[in-house]
């Protein structure tokens, strides 16, 4: 066969214990190859990294030494930039090198179980666009906007040192480890290297901390959707062309990534445009002006519809068509921020810093910070999709540096872009937008009289400027749109007027903004019902082994049903009624998904542990222990606080003895009925919060029994325990990165000298 290396002998091949296929090129690059091609510095390669480490001190010295009255917003831009390339270039090979170990000749569970329904080989660019799509929720566009409120470096510091040191890593190991035990779902991960007593307080955790993360990113498209018919149509249409997408790979131009990427790019930019058109004719606003009932009901069944199709189906093509606007817009973001250079008038470190009573955000910079800005630093959710859907679709073991720590770095980057967006607007007209009409009295005038009266330094703010603000975005009013989704939209269109267009473009750049954000956060709601059928499945499984097999239609159907009925029935109740079901677990949203966090570092820590990993076990260690920390310290303020606006149990008290004492109205609560609805949720507000920092001080315990037993087993010479899944050798190849060294160049070219029906009748497929 033409392209065959020398060595290759009649037989097996036995490297590492692995026999390859004789008949078929090298499933991986040569060891000593990939080594020597990494440790090649070049003149010119020195003078590249020294030149990205200057540029990006030199911002870091900006934003957090000289801030004079303003910073200028390019800083922002090439300090995350710099850190994120030094960090992936640098720190996450120390992470490869020493803890993963990734061996390319050793198959993945998409190769060894492939099933054409949840396990498929996936183009590891694809693949980059599914995970990225499915952990950029409302997170990344959310947390950063709440937590300005505090000033811009706190914010900057975790969302960008946080994401090198502690995200990336989770997402990373979660991923590889999964992976290398054919895709286990985190809580059953747990249960195999925590034992019965932290493996079942980890599973039962991460199913109700998932079954409020699904409803809460389900709300926020409710909410971004409702009474939008440009919304409605231009994210409805991403279905179809998605659908297209899948077919065309799979069937019509398999392999033709680059081919499918363009006309799926070209698709989405014509269902954005004529969302726009069609929702300025009559026909078209009444068919696609949908409540936000009808929108629930529609969200519920494409969940289900989407959990149980073939992931390469509709799924990953959609997440990947998602992702061309996503990463498209944010960067379009960062290059308008270059251009038009605009001046940033937060302080560094706001009034409200060093307070627990801030009118956005409740309780103090440590640990309310770390627990709002989640999703674009550290977030638990992403645990779960590094355990779900993605390694089941990985194609080679190194690729999941690239998918898991890159992938992550990349939701930094928007949540950077996000921040930038609300600092760079009117102090003023930041708090008037978040700020509860609880506070701002709903109108421009009392909203102005209220922000004015804050005393905040260089703030003055106008009836007249809320009222043009709105008016140029094509808003009635723009006076407590809280959620951080409307300040975003603002931000955006305020920079990439002047960037495109002027005042005139400032209505098309807003809505623009809104329909991005509901398309951002569905493919989080989709894949995140898809990872919740396997949660269910593996713990289930535990009794009934039948259902551990996710190919098993019937187990797959039914978890997916449940997990469905549980997210949608506390969504269905939080729409319907703006005082219950998920507007009740909604403050739960931060501190649950930060201990989940702290959780999937935990199981981790046990992995790396068994692995005889101790050198660099504080690479998990440092984030672990910062999680457990800030997620226990906010868990203990949540609850036992006596500030009424800080303890739920405190706010409880509050608002009984006002019932008691006959009130009419209290605090925010303008009627009875609110004030009963304030002394329920924040019963349940708080017991969940009990159950949860429990729960996940029982897993770290356990996990640390686990490091301990395993250090002490290794000093005594003893095997510890391997849950990994039997190596199987690995019968097809592709490159690690998004652009392929000169030797995976050259092993791909040997590939694709092999006739196509000989590679799939060897890969098994």
């Amino acid at each position: 066969m033409a392209g065959v290396p020398d060595q290759r002998k009649n037989g097996s091949r036995a490297e590492g214990g692995l026999a390859t296929d004789p008949d078929l090129p090298p499933p991986a690059v040569d060891k000593a190859r990939l080594e020597a091609e990494e440790r090649r510095w070049t003149p010119a390669k020195i003078a590249l990294w020294a030149a990205i480490a200057l540029l990006g001190g030199v911002a870091w010295f900006m934003l957090a030494i000289v801030r004079g009255e303003t910073v200028n917003a390019i800083w922002f831009v090439f300090a995350s930039v710099c850190t994120y390339l030094i960090g992936y270039r640098f720190y996450s090979k120390v992470i490869e090198r020493y803890i993963t170990r990734p061996d390319d000749r050793r198959a993945t569970p998409a190769e060894y179980k492939a099933d054409g329904k949840d396990y498929v080989r996936t183009d590891r660019n694809v693949l980059f666009g599914h995970h990225f799509a499915a952990i950029a929720g409302a997170g990344p566009l959310v947390g950063p906007i709440i937590a300005a409120q505090m000033g811009y470096l706190p914010g900057t510091i975790w969302i960008i040192l946080g994401v090198v040191l502690a995200g990336a890593v989770q997402d990373y190991l979660v991923m590889f480890f999964s992976m290398r035990r054919g895709g286990r779902s985190l809580g059953q991960m747990a249960r195999e290297e925590l034992g019965v007593i932290g493996g079942t307080a980890a599973l039962i955790a991460t199913l109700l901390i998932m079954v409020i993360i699904v409803a809460i990113l389900a709300l926020v498209v409710v909410n971004a959707l409702g009474e939008s018919p440009w919304g409605v149509f231009s994210v409805g249409m991403t279905i179809p062309i998605a659908l297209f997408m899948g077919v065309y790979l799979r069937y019509l131009r398999p392999g033709k990534v680059m081919e499918v990427s363009i006309i799926g790019f070209v698709l989405l930019m014509a269902a954005i445009i004529g969302g726009g058109l069609v929702a300025q004719t009559e026909w078209g606003a009444t068919v696609f002006h949908l409540d936000k009932v009808t929108i629930a009901w529609g969200l519920l069944i494409y969940g289900f519809i989407a959990a149980v199709l073939p992931v390469w189906l509709l799924l990953a093509p959609r997440d990947y068509l998602s992702t061309f606007m996503k990463i498209g817009v944010i960067v379009m973001l960062a290059l308008a921020i270059i251009v038009v250079r605009p001046e940033v008038s937060v302080p560094a470190f706001s009034e409200f810093a060093s307070r627990e009573n801030g009118p956005v955000l409740s309780g103090a910079l440590f640990p309310f910070l770390f627990v709002t800005i989640a999703c674009g630093a550290l977030s638990g959710f992403h645990a779960l999709i590094s355990s779900g859907t993605t390694p089941k679709l990985v194609e080679k073991e190194r690729q999941t540096r690239y998918i898991g720590y890159g992938g992550m770095l990349m939701e930094s980057f928007v949540a950077i872009m996000a921040l930038v967006a609300a600092i760079s607007i009117d102090r003023g007209l930041y708090f008037a937008m978040n700020a509860p009409a609880a506070l701002t009295g709903g109108t421009v005038e009392t909203a102005a009289t209220w922000v004015n009266s804050l005393g905040l330094s260089g703030v003055n703010i106008s009836p007249g400027l809320l009222s043009e603000t709105a008016a140029n975005v094509g808003e009635q009013s723009i006076v407590s749109r809280t959620g951080g989704a409307p300040t975003l939209a603002v931000g955006l269109a305020h920079i990439m007027q002047q960037f495109i267009g002027g005042t005139a473009m400032m209505a098309f750049w807003y809505h623009f903004a809104i329909m991005f954000e509901a398309l951002f956060i569905l493919t989080a709601v989709d894949a995140g019902t898809r990872v919740a059928r396997f949660m269910l499945q593996d713990s289930i499984g535990n009794f009934v082994p039948k259902f551990k097999e996710a190919s098993w239609r019937p187990g797959a159907w039914l978890c997916t049903a449940i997990m469905v009925a549980a997210w949608g029935a506390v969504l269905l109740m939080g729409v319907t009624d703006p005082l219950g079901g998920i507007n009740t677990l909604f403050p739960l949203f931060g501190i649950a998904n930060q201990l989940l966090a702290a959780i999937a570092l935990a199981v981790c820590l046990a992995i790396v542990a068994k692995r005889g990993t101790f050198k660099y076990l504080w690479v998990v260690a440092l984030p672990l222990t910062f999680a457990a920390v800030v997620t226990i310290t906010a868990s203990f303020q949540k609850i036992f606080s006596p500030v009424p606006a800080v303890g739920y149990f405190a706010n409880n008290a509050a608002f009984s003895k006002a019932l008691a004492d006959g009130k009419k109205e209290f605090g925010t609560a303008k009627t009875v009925a609110a004030m009963e609805a304030v002394v329920r949720n924040t019963a349940i507000q708080g017991w969940l919060s009990v159950i949860f920092v429990v729960l996940t001080i029982i897993v770290i315990a356990t996990a640390v029994l686990a490091t301990v037993k395993a250090f002490r087993d290794k000093a005594a010479g003893r095997a510890t325990t391997d849950n990994e899944d039997p190596a199987v050798p690995s019968r097809v190849f592709a490159p690690a990165g998004l652009v392929p060294t000169t030797a995976e160049r050259e092993l791909a070219a040997e590939w694709d000298r092999v006739p196509a029906d000989v590679r799939l009748e060897r890969a098994g497929h």
